[in-house]
C-alpha cells in the first residue's frame, strides 16, 4: 500500500487514507511522509498536521496552515494570502485525524470542507487525508486502510513482546485473529504482556478473562479511548438516543445486521436504515456481504455486557424467534422463505447459546432452540456449538427430549450415526418416562432409521414396527405413513424385496390421499431402489422419474440429490457409464454445498472407478471421500471408504491386473454389464414362477408349461 501511495504522491494525485481508530492510517502516513522517494521529491517541503490538536474552526485551521507551511500570516481570513505561498513549491501535506475537522456535524464544517478541497486541487501539492469519516473531497483517492496480514501482526506482537516465535505459536495465532489483526490492539496486547512480563500462558488466561479490557497501557493508551474518539464526534451524537443501541446490536451479532432484513429485524425503528449509513461514514462498521459488521475489537467493546439490558437487542432476540416458530412443510410456497436461516444461522446460534447462558430455564429460548435446529435440518445442514448446553440440560426439563431429536437430525445430516444414537437412546428413555406414546413412536421411527444407515436392518425392522403399532393405535395416519417407507427401505436393505414393496406401496397409497407431495416423492424414490436390486429396470426407472418430476417441480435440492444419485447407480449397472456420469455430475449440483452429501458422490465416483478396474483414479476418489468422512465424524461411511480402499490396494496389488493392466479387466466387466446381467434380468420373472411352483408343490399343466 505505501508504495501504492508514494506512486500518487509523485503524481500529485491527492489521497484520502480511510479507516476506524487504530487501524494505521497515522502510520502509514507517516511511512510515506518519510520515504526515500518523496525525501527527494519533495524536499523540506513535507508538512504534517495533527488536526485534532486544535479547536475544530475555519480560523483555527487556516491559522494552524499558515504556520505549519511558513507562511507567517497572522489570522487568515481565507487562503487567498496563503496562495502564492502555496503555489511556489512542490508540497506533500498531511492532514492527520481530519475527522475532527470534517465531521459534516461540526463547527463551520462547511467552510473547512472547502479549503481542503482546494487544497486538493493544487497542481503543485499532494494532499493525504487520515479520516475516520468518508467524507472527503471528491478529488481525493480514497484508500481504505486494511488490517494486518497474519505474519505481519504476529511479527509486530512479537517485536514489542520481545519474544521468538515459539511452541506457542498456535495460541498467539488464534488470539491475533481474534482481534481481526487490528493494529492498535495487537500492539496495546503486546505492550501490556511486555510491560507486566507475562509468559504465554499468563496472556492466555488474561485475554480469556477480560479480553479487550486487558487491551490499556500504563499510560492510558487504550483501546476504548480510541473507540470512544468516535462516539463523541457530532455526527455520532446527532444520530439521537436509538443509535448507542442499534450499534451495540450490530457489535453483538458475529455477523452484524443483515441489511436485508431490518424491517423484520427492528420494526419499531424507522431511521435504522440511516442510522447504519452513518455508522459506515464513521468507519465504526462497514460492509460485508450484505451485513453491517465491525472488527472484533469494536464488537467486544461495543457489545451489551448485559444482553438483558439492552431493549432493541431484546425485541430483535423475540423478532427471531417468533420468525423461526413457523412450521416447516416442503408442501407449502412458505417453506422457502425459512431459507433466511442460510445467511442468518451464526447469528440466531450465537443469540440462542448467549440468552440459553443467562437463562437455563427459559422455555422460548429452548423452544427457539428446537426449532432453530430444524430449519438447519432443512436448509442448511451443519453441526451446531449448543450440542454440549442441550445434553447437559437436567432430564427433568421440558424441552431436553425435543431439542435431542433436533440434535439427532443434524447428527444425521453429516452422517454422524454413532452419536445420532446415542442422543436418540437418550430422548426415548425420556419420553418413555413421560408416558408420551406419540413422541416415543417419532423416536422410535428415527432410531430405526439409524439402524438402517448403520446396516443393522433386523433390529431397525423390530424398531419401525414398534412405532407403526403406536401410529396405528393412535389413528396417526401420517405417522404410519413414514413407518410404512422407513420399513420398507429396511426390508430393502435386508433383502426382503416383496415385503418391502409391499410397504413401500401402501406407504405411497397413504401419502397420496394426504396429497403429502415430499413423501410422496420419497415413497416413489424408495420404490425404485427395491426394484432396482429386485433387478425389474423399468419399473425402476419409472419410479425414479416420477420422483425426480416431483422434486423438480417444487425445487426440492436433497431430493433431486438422492434421485439424481440413485439413477448415477442405476445407469452404471446397465453399462450406461456416461449417464452414470451425468447423473453424478447433477447429484453434486444439488448438494448446496453440503460436504456429507458430496462425499457421497465422490464415494459413488470411486466405486465406479474400482468397478471399472482404473484402480488409481478409484484410489484417489475414495481417499477424497474418506477425507471428508472422517472430518464429519460420519464413522459408519469412513469405514465403508477404507473397506473399499482396501479391496482397491489388493487389486492393484494383483498380478493379473500388474500384468494385463486395467483395460482387459474393464472390457470383461463391460462384457458383463451388457450381455450377462441383462440377461440375468430378463430371467428374473421365470426364476420367481419356478421358485414359486417349488415351495408350493403345484405345477402348471404341460400345455400351460
Amino acid at each position: 500500500m505505501i508504495e501504492m501511495i508514494v506512486g500518487f504522491a509523485e503524481n500529485y494525485t491527492p489521497i484520502a487514507l480511510i479507516g476506524p481508530g487504530g487501524i494505521g492510517k497515522t502510520s502509514v502516513a507517516l511511512a510515506v511522509l518519510h520515504h526515500d522517494r518523496i525525501k527527494e521529491r519533495f524536499g523540506d517541503h513535507r508538512r504534517f498536521i495533527r488536526c485534532d490538536q486544535f479547536p475544530a474552526s475555519h480560523s483555527n485551521f487556516l491559522s494552524r496552515l499558515s504556520k505549519v507551511i511558513g507562511a507567517g500570516v497572522e489570522n487568515p481570513k481565507d487562503l487567498t494570502l496563503l496562495r502564492p505561498f502555496l503555489s511556489s513549491s512542490e508540497m506533500f501535506i498531511v492532514l492527520d485525524n481530519a475527522e475532527s475537522i470534517l465531521d459534516p456535524q461540526g463547527a463551520n464544517s462547511q467552510a473547512i470542507y472547502g479549503v481542503v478541497e482546494e487544497l486538493s486541487r493544487f497542481h503543485n501539492i499532494c494532499l493525504c487525508v487520515t479520516s475516520r469519516i468518508t467524507t472527503i473531497p471528491p478529488d481525493c483517492r480514497r484508500l481504505d486502510v486494511p488490517t494486518l496480514s497474519t505474519d505481519a501482526a504476529r511479527s509486530a506482537f512479537y517485536r514489542i513482546h520481545d519474544t521468538d516465535e515459539g511452541p506457542d505459536l498456535d495460541l498467539i495465532n488464534d488470539i491475533l485473529e481474534q482481534l481481526d489483526f487490528h493494529p492498535l490492539s495487537i500492539t496495546l496486547l503486546a505492550t501490556v504482556a511486555h510491560q507486566s512480563k507475562w509468559d504465554t500462558d499468563r496472556l492466555r488466561r488474561e485475554w480469556e478473562r477480560g479480553r479487550t479490557s486487558v487491551l490499556q497501557t500504563e499510560h492510558n493508551s487504550s483501546l476504548a479511548a480510541a473507540i470512544e474518539l468516535s462516539l463523541a464526534s457530532p455526527m455520532f451524537q446527532e444520530l439521537g438516543p436509538d443509535a448507542r443501541g442499534l450499534l451495540g446490536v450490530v457489535a453483538f451479532f458475529p455477523q452484524g445486521v443483515d441489511e436485508n432484513n431490518l424491517d423484520w429485524l427492528f420494526p419499531t425503528m424507522s431511521n435504522g436504515t440511516r442510522i447504519l449509513d452513518k455508522f459506515c461514514i464513521l468507519s465504526l462498521t462497514y460492509r460485508s456481504n450484505g451485513f453491517i459488521t465491525m472488527l472484533a475489537p469494536l464488537r467486544d467493546y461495543l457489545s451489551p455486557k448485559d444482553p438483558m439490558s439492552s431493549p432493541l437487542l431484546c425485541t430483535t432476540k423475540d423478532c427471531y424467534f417468533t420468525r423461526m416458530s413457523a412450521r416447516l412443510n416442503p408442501n407449502k410456497p412458505e417453506f422457502g422463505e425459512a431459507q433466511w436461516i442460510t445467511s442468518e444461522d451464526v447469528n440466531v446460534e450465537h443469540l440462542i447459546d448467549i440468552f440459553a447462558s443467562i437463562d437455563v430455564n427459559s422455555d422460548s429460548v429452548w423452544d427457539a432452540c428446537s426449532n432453530f435446529m430444524n430449519h438447519l435440518y432443512w436448509h442448511k445442514r451443519r453441526l451446531v456449538v449448543l450440542g454440549p448446553r442441550i445434553e447437559g440440560l437436567p432430564d427433568d426439563h421440558r424441552s431436553k427430549p425435543q431439542c435431542l431429536l433436533g440434535l439427532s437430525q443434524l447428527f444425521n445430516s453429516v452422517g454422524n450415526q454413532t452419536d445420532r444414537k446415542r442422543v436418540l437412546s437418550h430422548a426415548l428413555k425420556l419420553r418413555r418416562e413421560r408416558g408420551d406414546d406419540l413422541q416415543v413412536a417419532v423416536v422410535l421411527r428415527e432410531l430405526g432409521d439409524a439402524n438402517h444407515q448403520t446396516g443393522l436392518y433386523k433390529e431397525g425392522i423390530e424398531l419401525a414396527r414398534e412405532a407403526l403399532e403406536i401410529f396405528e393405535r393412535l389413528e396417526y395416519t401420517a405417522g404410519q405413513a413414514e413407518c410404512l417407507n422407513l420399513l420398507a427401505s429396511l426390508l430393502d436393505g435386508d433383502k426382503q424385496f416383496d415385503a418391502a414393496e409391499e410397504a413401500a406401496s401402501r406407504a405411497l397409497s397413504l401419502f397420496s390421499e394426504q396429497d403429502d407431495q415430499f413423501r410422496v416423492c420419497q415413497s416413489h424414490r424408495v420404490l425404485g431402489e427395491i426394484y432396482s436390486f429386485k433387478g425389474e429396470r423399468d419399473k425402476a426407472i419409472h419410479h425414479f422419474e416420477a420422483a425426480l418430476g416431483i422434486a423438480s417441480s417444487f425445487n426440492w435440492q436433497l431430493e433431486l440429490f438422492w434421485v439424481h444419485y440413485s439413477l448415477a447407480r442405476l445407469s452404471f449397472n446397465q453399462g450406461k457409464f456416461d449417464d452414470a456420469d451425468a447423473h453424478i455430475e447433477r447429484a453434486k449440483l444439488h448438494a448446496v454445498d453440503n460436504a456429507y452429501f458430496l462425499g457421497h458422490t465422490t464415494e459413488l465416483q470411486a466405486d465406479f472407478w474400482y468397478q471399472r478396474h482404473q484402480f488409481k483414479e478409484a484410489k484417489s476418489e475414495v481417499l477424497r471421500a474418506a477425507q471428508v468422512f472422517e472430518k464429519l465424524g460420519a464413522v459408519q461411511d469412513l469405514e465403508g471408504c477404507r473397506q473399499l480402499l482396501g479391496w482397491i490396494e489388493e487389486e492393484m496389488n494383483n498380478p493379473v491386473t500388474l500384468y494385463f493392466g486395467g483395460e482387459l479387466l474393464e472390457m470383461l466387466y463391460f462384457i458383463h454389464l451388457t450381455i450377462l446381467y441383462p440377461l440375468r434380468c430378463w430371467m428374473a420373472p421365470f426364476r420367481k414362477f419356478i421358485q414359486t411352483c417349488h415351495s408350493s408343490q403345484t405345477w402348471p399343466s404341460a400345455n400351460h408349461s
